[in-house]
């Protein structure tokens, strides 16, 4: 399958329309307004999937799937369970804020691979982890779960230029264009390297940190940081990669804020709402990297995840160049957690 069918597969979710994910048409909860949800599912019998973290939080029992609590959980549709009260489900943000809602009646799911995949498809569009599964219908666009799992870690350069940065070395800016699901990811080419493995950041786009100085995480000043170490060696190559919140986008890294002001740490907040601590990939990275004729680097970095998804990916890291930021008082916690839970190194 090509990359080109899961973009439209996640552009059409991000507009709230249906998706065929194998045999069975889906629509994620959080773009499906009333008036659409009623134009896909006319009858009203759509039920409500969720991720198995979530149904757990909402303490779903589903005795079919109880020994495989992160299966998918669905829920019988009723009168009350319209498109508010779904996305009310969804959103662990709103527990605190709703008011009970319920009955809630957990049934087996006849196709839960297909299922597995919906809400694997919305966490890829940056959306909640939980979907409509139309019991009626067709929809326009499909994709086989299986490009869900494989993908395609192809990249194109889709534009290139100088681009002058105040204490650097010449530098070129390189756009590339991901050929699965159409993201788009930059390089900051620094300098020359002379043919030796340059020194290479992978950078998660931060908004919150890197643009507006955010002092919950410390993501800006390992940017900043991370030029002027590139800068001092005579040339490197940073690459922001569009992975924002670790991968789930900037909405639900601000679900997670908010989770987080309430006493839950940077991984419990994710995976209350229904991802993984940390969901980044770094295929592209690598594809990156390789167009750029560097496919042995050294690698600044604390997370080892970095070193073992390129090396995965066939980038050689030769060496793991330490970053280390000093904490404050907003994120010292944060950093913790990242040392204890995530594995990143001191």
């Amino acid at each position: 399958m090509s990359g080109a069918a899961l973009e439209r597969a996640i552009t059409a979710f991000r507009a709230g329309r249906p998706v065929k994910v194998g045999e069975t048409s889906f629509v994620a909860v959080e773009t499906a307004t009333a008036t659409l949800l009623e134009l896909a599912d006319p009858s009203g019998e759509a039920r409500l999937v969720l991720s198995g973290l979530r149904a757990a939080a909402l303490s779903l029992a589903n005795e079919i799937h109880a020994a495989e609590p992160e299966r998918p959980v669905a829920i019988q549709r009723s009168a009350w369970l319209d498109a508010q009260a779904g996305l009310a489900l969804a959103d662990p943000g709103q527990d605190l804020a709703r008011a009970p809602l319920g009955p809630l009646e957990a049934v087996a799911l006849d196709r839960p691979g297909d299922a597995e995949a919906a809400l694997e498809l919305a966490r890829r569009s940056g959306l909640l982890p939980a979907v409509w599964m139309l019991l009626e219908g067709d929809a326009a666009t499909w994709i086989d779960p299986q490009a869900l799992s494989e993908g395609q870690a192809d990249v194109m350069v889709t534009a290139r230029a100088g681009l002058p940065l105040e204490g650097l070395p010449p530098t070129q800016i390189v756009v590339f264009r991901a050929e699965d699901d159409g993201q788009e990811h930059v390089a900051l080419v620094v300098g020359a390297f002379g043919g030796q493995p340059p020194l290479v950041r992978l950078h998660s786009e931060c908004l919150t940190g890197d643009v507006f100085g955010s002092l919950k995480c410390d993501c800006g000043p390992q940017l900043r940081q991370a030029l002027r170490l590139i800068a001092a060696e005579g040339g490197g190559i940073l690459l922001y990669l569009r992975q924002e919140g670790r991968g789930i986008g900037i909405a639900n890294k601000i679900r997670a804020y908010a989770l987080q002001d309430r006493g839950l740490d940077t991984v419990d907040a994710n995976r209350r709402l229904g991802f993984a601590d940390d969901t980044r990939d770094y295929g592209h990275a690598a594809a990156m990297l390789r167009a750029l004729g560097a496919d042995r680097v050294r690698l600044l970095t604390n997370n080892p995840n970095k070193v073992d998804g390129l090396a995965a990916a066939g980038i050689e890291v030769v060496e793991r160049v330490a970053h280390h930021m000093p904490a404050n008082p907003h994120n010292a916690d944060y950093l913790a957690t990242k040392h204890r839970k995530s594995g990143h190194l001191t």
